[in-house]
């Protein structure tokens, strides 16, 4: 039997997400009364100039005293989309002081005080979702926390940003450079004015940070992933990676160490395989690969970003949250029992592929490989072209880890026949 009394929820930002999660909550506001066992209501809206008018937005709800919004008691979930770090978060806390639950698609937030916010939720026993701040429409965060809680993950492999995969992708089918295929991704609207945060990797890195925590139930904080940005990847890359059978996308990883006792979470371009599924990947879109003990290999593949995508992963959320509040119950909070500690980059273990400026004369190649095997390296393939004194040499070696290979690039340095290394990129998702 549907309850009559009203959930209200108050929606903090009303920008490209939240004006089409009012849309939403509006023009399909029976079907999510029959989905929750009770009518939502809008109650109020939080801007930042109430003098903008909001089609479909009811005048009267709008406000900019947020603080106000959430601490009027009545308010039964809080929807946050104004991102940031200030004032969401004390926004939030205030909201489950005053009885609300909260939604968000905060992935700053959450990757920098995920487990302060957790907490927070759990000494006022209420809800905290957040499936919207990783990867957009993509169900991701409840199979990770609900569905697999049984199993056992292993590692996280994704592409987790919209832009940078366009970017990419323009990059690899034609022949674009960097700056042209970025500003194509401008013009379409798929990066900011200041991209810095897509192409840098940070957005990235914060949601993998959130990704990583959830899949091996222990804390992974933003300042805990390493982070290399894809501005540097050239036509010669691309190149490279064709020849190799390969493409080049900014991956995600997450990972739990062979003998399970610790993790690592990184964010950088590398060459991925062309038969491995995140390959295919193409334009804007989003995909994230899982492999666990039981499942095996999961992939999870959609719109990672856009108003309509990411307010669909909220409005998920929502129905969940005013159904636990209807039945007097929360759902899963954080789960950080294995409190594995997060080990640095050094101690990753992977493929690399190095490509060297050197001497187009006899015996490079054999010093080159003797500096390889000092270091503990072992190489998988080369690749030499010379032309009038100057040759390029391409190395790509067997797994190796991060240290290993930043002694044996910073030793090779010091050879007179190397006159300079002209990249240097991962190889993954073997």
């Amino acid at each position: 039997m549907m309850r009559t009394r009203p959930l209200k929820v108050a929606l903090l930002g009303c920008g490209v997400v939240g004006s089409e999660v009012a849309r939403i909550m509006t023009t399909h506001a029976d079907d999510l009364a029959a989905r929750i066992g009770a009518p939502v209501e809008l109650a109020g809206v939080a801007v930042r100039r109430s003098s903008k008018l909001r089609e479909g937005i009811p005048q009267e709800l709008v406000t900019t005293d947020a603080t106000a919004l959430v601490k009027r008691g009545d308010i039964d979930v809080v929807v946050e989309v104004i991102g940031g770090i200030e004032p969401a978060r004390s926004l939030i806390t205030t909201a489950f002081e005053h009885g609300a639950s909260v939604v968000s698609a905060n992935k700053a937030l959450l990757a920098q005080d995920g487990a302060a916010l957790h907490a927070a939720a759990g000494q006022h026993g209420k809800d905290l979702y957040y499936e919207a701040a990783v990867a957009g429409a993509i169900p991701l965060i409840r199979p990770l926390r609900e569905s697999l809680a049984g199993d056992k993950v292993n590692r996280v492999l994704g592409i987790v940003n919209g832009t940078t995969n366009f970017i990419l992708d323009k990059m690899d089918s034609t022949g674009a450079g960097y700056q042209e295929a970025l500003d194509e991704a401008t013009a379409l609207g798929y990066a900011e004015a200041d991209p810095t945060a897509d192409v840098e990797g940070f957005d990235a890195a914060a949601k993998a940070a959130i990704l990583a925590g959830i899949a091996f139930h222990t804390r992974v904080r933003l300042d805990d992933v390493y982070r290399e940005g894809m501005t540097e990847a050239t036509a010669a890359d691309f190149a490279s990676a064709r020849n190799m059978g390969c493409t080049i996308k900014l991956l995600a990883i997450c990972e739990r160490a062979e003998d399970g006792q610790s993790v690592t979470a990184r964010v950088h371009p590398a060459m991925i395989p062309l038969s491995h599924p995140l390959a295919s990947v193409r334009g804007a879109y989003n995909a994230v690969f899982v492999e666990s003990d039981a499942s095996g290999q999961l992939m999870f593949y959609g719109p990672g970003a856009g108003g309509a995508p990411t307010a669909s992963a909220v409005l998920g959320d929502l129905v969940a949250v005013c159904r636990n509040r209807l039945s007097g119950t929360t759902g899963p909070g954080e789960s950080a029992y294995t409190a594995l500690p997060v080990s640095g980059m050094g101690e990753v273990v992977t493929r690399y592929h190095i490509s060297l400026d050197v001497a187009d004369k006899p015996g490079v190649l054999a010093q080159v490989a003797t500096v390889f095997a000092e270091h503990g390296v072992s190489i998988d393939t080369v690749r030499q072209q010379g032309k009038d004194g100057e040759a390029s040499l391409v190395v790509v070696t067997h797994r190796a880890s991060d240290a290993a290979l930043g002694g044996t690039v910073d030793a090779l340095r010091k050879l007179d026949t190397v006159r300079g290394v002209a990249s240097i990129m991962r190889v993954e998702g073997e």
